[in-house]
């Protein structure tokens, strides 16, 4: 559906992940920057969650406000207010396009992409939300090539137009004047769409009787304290919180299919050849739900990321952001968003359901390319 680093292959795809990695993180990811950025992103989303008083409510679209906010302050170069009308569009159409692909139509589409594109169908919906973040992308970098100074890059958008100036007319397609739109899109969807996805998933996760959120609130409490806000550093000091974090991202299989891939020679598996040149989805799901990884695949134990002595050990049967040099570009921002999100969040509010723990459905409400959670209303109550 996009071009950009996932849906390339070859030297395009060489040179799109390579420049995308570069300037993220010269705009700070894997750096204290982005995490000051997230900080002060979740901070908004704890002042938003207070108006509420405690009482119930959806979620959904406060997880993805904030959440959006941190990449979209790279890639526009500043954060959107929470109720700005262009803002709410754009999650609008990212979340209507991971529902439209994790659906059945969506399924049908990815085997017959022709065919299903010329007919009518609740899939037409994905290609319209397609569009309209093209629209918002395409305003945004017209607006940007008018203020452009080569030499003080605000953004990601800049560094692209200055690449594209650079590369010359005709000398890089990967890098001509068509190309900064889909680009932009394939950055902003997959990243935003999984973790504020993964935030709706886990604090329905955390309602089940079996997880001891008062040990969660311990560890908050001796390591952090409440009156200052979750840093980075705070993570080595946490195991269990460290290994709720991989447990929830193993247990709700966000992804279930990694990212495209293609065989670069003739190789066997299993039995089977595999032409050269053929497209294969690894399915990440055979190895989260491993019984030869996980002790106890199909229930959620945080004791899967723990020793004898509760520290936190890693299982290489953990990878929800695919494996390989297609790895989500995006994996060091995610893991360190879930982290600060997550423990600041349960540093000022305790979580409670009215649904009763019989109601509460943690099977997918569809799954295709994503594992789409049932909507709930939770309570936030002040700590």
């Amino acid at each position: 559906m996009f071009s950009g680093v996932v849906g390339s292959n070859g030297e395009r795809w060489k040179q799109l992940r390579r420049f995308s990695l570069m300037t993220l993180r010269n705009f700070g990811m894997g750096k204290r920057s982005i995490e000051q950025r997230i900080q002060e992103e979740v901070q908004f989303l704890i002042e938003e969650l207070r108006k509420s008083n405690g009482q119930p409510l959806d979620p959904t679209f406060y997880f993805s406000k904030a959440v959006s906010n941190v990449i979209c302050s790279v890639v526009f170069g500043d954060r959107f207010d929470y109720e700005d009308k262009e803002f709410l569009k754009l999650l609008a159409f990212m979340n209507e396009i991971f529902r439209g692909a994790s659906s059945v139509w969506g399924q049908i589409y990815n085997f017959y992409p022709k065919v299903m594109g010329k007919i009518p169908g609740p899939h037409q919906k994905m290609f319209n939300a397609i569009d309209g973040i093209q629209e918002v992308i395409t305003t945004r970098v017209k607006m940007h090539k008018e203020t452009l100074d080569p030499n003080d890059p605000r953004d990601f958008i800049d560094c692209f137009l200055i690449k594209m100036e650079q590369a010359g007319t005709g000398v890089r397609v990967e890098f001509s004047g068509h190309y900064p739109t889909p680009c932009m899109c394939v950055t902003l969807t997959p990243g935003i769409e999984y973790q504020h996805e993964c935030f709706n998933y886990a604090h329905t996760v955390l309602q089940m009787p079996s997880i001891p959120t008062e040990r969660i609130h311990k560890e908050i409490d001796q390591v952090i304290g409440r009156n200052r806000a979750p840093c980075i550093e705070d993570r080595s000091h946490m195991p269990y919180m460290d290994a709720v974090i991989h447990e929830i991202q193993r247990f709700i299989d966000l992804l279930p299919l990694g990212v495209p891939h293609k065989v670069t020679r003739d190789m066997k598996f299993r039995g089977f050849l595999i032409p050269k040149d053929t497209t294969i989805y690894p399915v990440l799901s055979s190895v989260l739900q491993d019984p030869k990884q996980f002790k106890y695949p199909h229930q959620f134990n945080p004791g899967h990321f723990l020793d004898d002595k509760g520290k936190f050990i890693r299982n290489d049967g953990f990878m929800p952001f695919s494996s390989g040099k297609r790895i989500c570009l995006g994996e060091g921002l995610a893991r360190m968003e879930l982290f600060l999100f997550f423990t600041t969040i349960l540093q000022n509010f305790g979580l409670w359901s009215p649904m009763s723990i019989e109601e509460i459905d943690l099977t997918p409400q569809m799954s295709g390319f994503g594992n789409v959670p049932h909507f709930y209303h939770l309570a936030f109550i002040p700590r």
